[in-house]
């Protein structure tokens, strides 16, 4: 397999290139624009396929850096690559490939996180969900039966979303004593990162609950409401 020249230094660079993409976005006003454009100057030379190509290639160092790029240019057409890449002999690759369905965002790229949900590790899993889905897609998350190996990560991506409209289902999932510690806690956890002041009253309730490390998590998470609730008012 033979890669364009130009696709050839691209990867070579893979790192700062990747960096300046994602630069430009974020710079950009909201909407597809501007994401547009880049993937069409790409498209034009015909460097998207190359990249698609170099998701294929034998050297694993490629594999890597044409991960990096396709998830620095959202590229939508190299979710089912990436997906591939997720049962990669090389550790490096398939972290690249996790990282890179993250930036993709999509359904089509959480859904392939899900699919490997048992092979990665938590804490990636909890951050590449909380970049790849939509509100609406993490809502639906909650809702449907998923790996136990998933419903941490789950739980912790809406706590890492910020988003003060899933409080009450953690709350409640922090209340609710048939199920497993892990998910209590973690629920815990999410809300000291979501930190809205609505939730205080239902933690100072977990305060003498029956297990330690719920009471434990939801006393922290109480301390990080009310501190941000203080600094806020200010």
């Amino acid at each position: 397999m033979s890669l364009d020249a130009r696709a050839t230094e691209l990867l070579a660079e893979a790192v700062p290139v990747a960096g300046a993409i994602r630069g430009v976005l974020r710079r950009a006003k909201p909407g597809l624009t501007t994401q547009w454009r880049v993937t069409q100057a790409f498209a034009r030379t015909g460097l998207d396929r190359d990249l698609l190509d170099s998701l294929g290639d034998p050297d694993p160092e490629v594999r890597v850096a044409g991960a990096r790029l396709c998830g620095a240019l959202r590229l939508s057409d190299a979710v089912p690559w990436l997906a591939e890449l997720l049962e990669d002999p090389d550790p490096r690759v398939r972290d690249a490939a996790v990282r890179a369905l993250g930036k993709t965002r999509g359904r089509r790229a959480v859904d392939a996180l899900m699919v490997a949900a048992d092979s990665i590790p938590p804490i990636r899993l909890a951050i590449e969900l909380y970049h790849a889905a939509s509100d609406f897609e993490l809502e639906s998350l909650l809702r449907r039966p998923v790996s136990p190996n998933a419903e941490v990560p789950i739980i912790m991506a809406c706590g890492l979303s910020g988003d003060v409209l899933r409080a009450p289902r953690l709350l409640g999932f922090a209340q609710d004593r048939h199920l497993e510690s892990n998910l209590r806690v973690a629920a815990c956890r999410a809300l000291s990162m979501i930190r809205d002041p609505g939730t205080v009253d239902g933690l100072r309730g977990l305060a003498t609950d029956s297990d330690p490390d719920v009471k434990k998590a939801a006393v922290r998470a109480r301390r990080r409401v009310n501190a941000a609730a203080r600094w806020r008012t200010a």
